[in-house]
């Protein structure tokens, strides 16, 4: 497979974890109560909505491939979606939250403050989770995770410093 397809297949197949990823700031402003799932362990800022809404964003994103899908949009496939349940989506929402859960329990421990940057940490967090849950029901090509590994902390840069522009959040990193 040519590189940049490569690249372009990787990024697309993880969509349902990028934006499960961006959900929680997305829709912060949500009409759901915010209570923190525990915020000894992991810190004010990761709460049930935040679980909630990543996971639905996920099921979301992927069910919206599987459309596209159908519908003969078929460059960036890396799979048949017709093969899978949204599943797949839901449980890359869900791996994409417990890692960052996982990430901001060991930044507690680490004594590291709730909002604080953790180089690198920060970046792969999410991609973690979404992978390792997602291999209940698929595991791609080690050059698919590789790509991931090494392009999502880029990405993850860019966009926070998008997000930081448009004042969505108060930090670019």
């Amino acid at each position: 497979m040519e590189f940049t397809l490569l690249i372009l297949t990787s990024l697309y197949f993880f969509l349902p974890a990028y934006v499960a990823n961006m959900a929680p700031v997305l829709f912060r402003f949500a009409f759901i109560k915010d209570t923190p799932i525990n915020e000894k362990m992991f810190g004010k800022n990761k709460t049930w909505r935040g679980l909630l809404v990543a996971t639905v964003a996920g099921g979301t994103v992927f069910w919206l491939q599987q459309q596209a899908y159908k519908q003969g949009f078929t460059a960036l496939a890396l799979i048949d979606y017709s093969d899978f349940t949204i599943g797949l989506g839901v449980l890359m929402g869900i791996g994409a939250i417990v890692g960052d859960l996982i990430e901001s329990y060991y930044k507690r421990k680490a004594g590291i403050a709730p909002g604080e940057p953790w180089l690198v940490f920060d970046q792969l967090d999410f991609v973690i989770g979404a992978l390792v849950f997602g291999f209940f029901i698929f595991v791609p090509p080690a050059e698919v995770v590789l790509v991931l590994l090494i392009v999502s902390p880029l990405l993850h840069l860019v966009v926070n410093y998008i997000g930081y522009l448009v004042g969505l959040r108060k930090r670019m990193i």
